[in-house]
This record gives C-alpha cells, sequence and structure tokens, in this order.
C-alpha cells in the first residue's frame, strides 16, 4: 500500500541470488521465490504449450519491513482451481500473518471445496466468498483485539483460477489485470478515498454515510485504503480511536462530540466478479500498488509479453517487472504474481518493439510535408 514517503537516491544496481534460487536485483530489493510446491511453480517452457504455468516475486523496497505476501496454491485444489492471492499489510505485519492460512481456508470451505466455483454461478459465488470474508475478518478482528500486538490491517486481491474461468475477488488498492491478445484489461478498482473514479467516489459516499471523514486522502486523516482485513480501530474500536485521537492532540473533545458513527469506515465486503477465459486471453497478472503506482497497466502487460517472447520463462518475468518498478523509483514494496495460460506460442510471437526505421522515415516524411507546406505559404504571399 502507498504511504507518504521521501523519495531516496537511486543507487547502482547489484545482483544476487536467494536461498530459494530466484535471481534478485537492486540496492534495496529483497525477491523472494520457490519453486513448484512452494509459493511459485514456474519455469521454462517445455516443446509443446501446456497447463497454467505459475510464477512470482516479492521485492523490498526502500521501506523498512516487508509487509506483502504472496499466497499461491496451483493445481486443482479447489474442483479444478487454483488459488492465488497478494496481500498488502499496513501498520504492522500481524495481520499478514494471520491471512496467510485463514484466509484459503475459509474461502475453500465457504466454496465447498470449489464446487459453487465450478457452477459459474455469480450471485452463489459472490455469496460464498463474501461469507469467506467476514469470517476471515471477524476472526482476525478478535485475535488483534485479545493479543493487541498492533493495529495492522491488510487488502486482498485474490483469484480462482481455471483454464477456462477467472474468478476475483478483491479490497484494497491492488490490481489484477488479464491480457486479451496484448491488450491490458483491469478487473479490479482501487478501494480509495481520494479519486474521480466511479470505485473511489462509491468509496467516500459510504465512508461518510457510515460517520466518517477524510483529509488529504486518508481516512480520519489515517488511511488510505477504505477495505482491508483487520484495521480495528476502524471498526470495533472506533470509540476508541476518537478518544485516542483527542489524547494525540489530533482533534478536540468539541470535534469528537459531534460525531457520530453508524457503520463500520473500513470495510471488507469484497467486490467479485466472474470472466469466461475466451482464447484470446493469455496470461493474467496480480500485484500491489507498489507496481501499479509506478508502471501502467498496458506497459506492464506489455513488458511482460515481449519477456514471455524472449525466453518463455514466467518467473523471470515476474522478477524482471518488479525490478523495472524499482528502476521507476518505486519506494512500496511490490508483490507480483502471473498465470500464463499455456494457449501462446511465446517463440512464434512476433517482435512488436517499434520499427525505428518506419518511425524515421515517417518523421522525415513529416517534415518534408511541412516544408513544402510553408514554402507553398510563401510563395504565395509574394504574389
Amino acid at each position: 500500500m502507498a504511504l507518504l514517503s521521501p523519495r531516496v537516491p537511486r543507487l547502482p544496481p547489484s545482483t544476487f541470488t536467494s536461498a530459494a534460487g530466484a535471481r534478485c536485483f537492486g540496492p534495496a530489493a529483497r525477491c523472494q521465490a520457490t519453486a513448484a510446491g512452494g509459493v511459485a511453480a514456474a519455469g521454462p517452457p517445455s516443446s509443446e504449450l501446456e497447463a497454467i504455468r505459475w510464477g512470482s516475486a516479492k521485492l523490498q523496497g526502500a521501506r523498512d519491513e516487508m509487509e506483502d505476501e504472496v499466497l499461491l496454491r496451483p493445481g486443482s485444489l479447489l474442483d479444478g482451481f487454483s488459488f492465488a492471492a497478494v496481500l498488502d499489510g499496513h501498520a504492522g505485519f500481524s495481520a499478514v500473518q494471520f491471512l496467510r492460512d485463514e484466509l484459503y481456508k475459509e474461502c475453500a470451505a465457504a466454496l465447498d471445496g470449489g464446487a459453487v466455483l465450478s457452477t459459474k454461478n455469480l450471485d452463489a459465488i459472490t455469496a460464498s466468498i463474501q461469507r469467506a470474508f467476514a469470517a476471515v475478518d471477524a476472526k482476525l478482528s478478535t485475535w488483534l483485539e485479545q493479543t493487541d500486538k498492533d493495529d495492522s490491517g491488510a487488502t486482498a486481491t485474490v483469484m480462482f483460477l481455471r483454464s477456462d474461468v477467472l474468478v476475483v475477488s478483491h479490497i484494497g488498492d491492488s490490481c489484477l489485470v488479464i491480457s486479451r491478445g496484448g491488450r491490458s484489461e483491469a478487473l479490479t478498482g482501487s478501494h480509495r478515498p481520494y479519486g474521480n473514479n466511479k470505485t473511489s467516489l462509491e468509496e467516500v459516499k459510504r465512508i461518510r454515510a457510515a460517520g466518517g471523514w477524510i483529509v488529504d486522502g486518508r481516512i480520519c486523516g489515517d488511511i488510505s485504503v477504505s477495505r482491508a482485513f483487520g484495521d480495528i480501530r476502524f471498526k470495533t474500536q472506533k470509540n476508541e480511536m476518537l478518544v485516542k485521537g483527542v489524547k494525540q492532540g489530533r482533534w478536540t473533545d468539541k470535534f469528537i462530540s459531534r460525531i457520530q458513527f453508524k457503520d463500520d469506515i473500513v470495510i471488507s465486503s469484497p467486490d467479485v466478479s466472474l470472466v469466461e477465459l475466451g482464447p484470446d486471453v493469455e496470461f493474467v497478472l496480480l500485484a500491489t500498488d507498489g507496481l501499479w503506482d509506478y508502471i501502467k497497466s498496458s506497459e506492464a502487460v506489455a513488458f511482460v509479453r515481449d519477456q514471455l517472447r524472449q525466453h518463455g520463462d514466467v518467473q523471470l518475468a515476474c522478477e524482471a517487472l518488479g525490478q523495472k518498478a524499482l528502476d521507476q523509483r518505486s519506494q512500496d514494496n511490490i508483490s507480483i504474481v502471473i498465470a500464463d495460460l499455456g494457449r501462446t506460442n511465446w517463440k512464434a510471437l512476433p517482435d512488436e518493439r517499434p520499427n525505428l526505421f518506419l518511425e524515421l522515415s515517417q518523421a522525415v516524411a513529416t517534415v518534408g510535408v511541412v516544408s513544402i507546406g510553408i514554402w507553398v505559404s510563401s510563395f504565395l504571399g509574394l504574389q
């Protein structure tokens, strides 16, 4: 999740290898990945097109702590569906630690081991996933209150993927896009209390109706994301938050006397969508906002396609994309998951990089036409 932080000088990159064998880059970056059976399943393509191939990477930017997490359970555990998610923690790591196991377990149970997913009934799927998210958040809130570890929270974007269908469940400001014949198509909208897009405007309206307020794009002047797990100060401990704010000098007794909370300010209710994956869908790209705040979705899709065209290795493409964001001075942590659907013969894909000769020819022609136009205008002006 993007927080306010000063820019840091860009340093020369370094290269090293993690214990898991993943190549990692950058002076402030720490990349984590594992082979099949761990966080990621990836590798060079075989001689034939095959099933879904996975890659994932976590890179730590200039932050003191790594609060992101990647969850990946490839295969057919959920009635033929794979499970993948990126978590973006804030105000501590406890929420992310809790979600590592609980999120998948609750989703699997609510979806009846994947049977609900196989129906492709969006209403039934949405109800099941919303029930799972609510159960996870209730358990997490109770655990945070009992342990008094921290005030942490975490966004989560989850995908349930089969070769023919994709289900996305989303809270927060990570983003999932698909490459449809090389065109990027975003399937999520950022739950942030600022901006002029439809999702943000709806979030602002909901927050104010619940009794909250927004200062400089932050809820109660504090958090810049409006849907997340945890964050109990905006849920079960809202009144305690007001009293604490008075003690900290953030607001006055007179101010809080006018506040009347009608609902939770930060919620964990997900947006759920289902997309049929036609033959033109090449891969799915899921990443935390540390990537998207610095790289446009169209640029990311083009970059991944070019990487796969060069070597076909999904894992290397993940790591290279994360490094690209760091090279563009992303200060945030970055987590990425890519699922190549195995439909594209990347070796046979034509090079789509710019044709410099053609562009130069067009530029010369344009200059020539403009020059002729100027000469004609001058000639006629002399008549």
